[in-house]
């Protein structure tokens, strides 16, 4: 005699539901479309025109990524304006909770249908990556990591907005502040911000502050390399962002 099939459980059945329901929410407006499309526009316009991909003559997409962090930087606050402001500013952050679902399993669902968003603005850019290929012969393993490293990299861009959204009740808000501490991180590990830091830090100083610029941790995978170390990183800032949001969030 066949045993009865299990029925699923209801907390895990309502964390996909608050998936779900997130990650549609960014394609019922039309602002959503415009980001995706103002994010490719300027990945291919920076790679080609700026970068100088094409005249580079090299059949290679580090110019590419070159420009990720600084896109990213702009678009993972704009996506995670919306997690925490837009619920608590229309009220429906109580209805949410009265679901199976503990804060910390909303806030995760939350957090990984904005990166599945920004998940999709990098498989839109994936015919550059045919460009090149059908231009050249390039090595499809860097390639592979440097998306893998862009995607890392959007996760802790995600991770800073989502700490940013938990604070206010305002989208405009959240997406400044959230804009202002990813373009610190992208900032740290260049060059001119170094000079400013060398005078007053010194170098030692630097040398650690500099691992924390998301550049300098992206670089890595552009080369092909799939490090630990700048894989820690982008996890830490991202999950590190998701757990401040849901402490704010719980404590509220």
């Amino acid at each position: 005699m066949n045993a009865a099939p299990s029925a699923r459980p209801p907390v895990a059945a309502a964390f996909r539901a608050v998936l779900r329901r997130e990650f549609a929410g960014f394609f019922r407006t039309p602002l959503a479309y415009v980001f995706l499309a103002v994010f490719n526009a300027f990945a291919v316009s920076l790679a080609f025109f700026v970068g100088g991909l094409y005249e580079s003559g090299v059949a290679s997409l580090d110019r590419f990524f070159l420009y990720h962090p600084w896109l990213w930087a702009f678009l993972a606050p704009a996506a995670g304006a919306r997690l925490w402001a837009e619920e608590r500013r229309q009220g429906t952050l109580e209805l949410l909770l009265t679901w199976p679902v503990t804060v910390w399993q909303a806030a995760l669902g939350k957090f990984l249908a904005a990166w599945l968003f920004l998940a999709c603005a990098l498989v839109i850019t994936l015919p550059v990556a045919f460009t090149v290929g059908w231009l050249g012969d390039p090595d499809a393993g860097v390639i592979a990591a440097g998306y893998v490293g862009s995607l890392l990299c959007a996760g802790a861009c995600l991770g800073v907005a989502a700490v940013a959204s938990a604070l206010t009740r305002s989208q405009v808000i959240a997406f400044v502040t959230g804009f202002l501490g990813c373009f610190i991180l992208v900032l740290v590990g260049y060059g001119v911000f170094d000079e400013l830091l060398s005078g007053a830090l010194g170098s030692a100083a630097v040398d650690e502050v500099r691992r924390l610029g998301l550049w300098r941790n992206l670089e890595p995978f552009t080369l092909g390399l799939l490090d630990a170390r700048p894989a820690a990183y982008f996890l830490s800032v991202a999950f590190a962002g998701l757990g401040l949001s849901a402490i704010v969030i719980e404590r509220r």
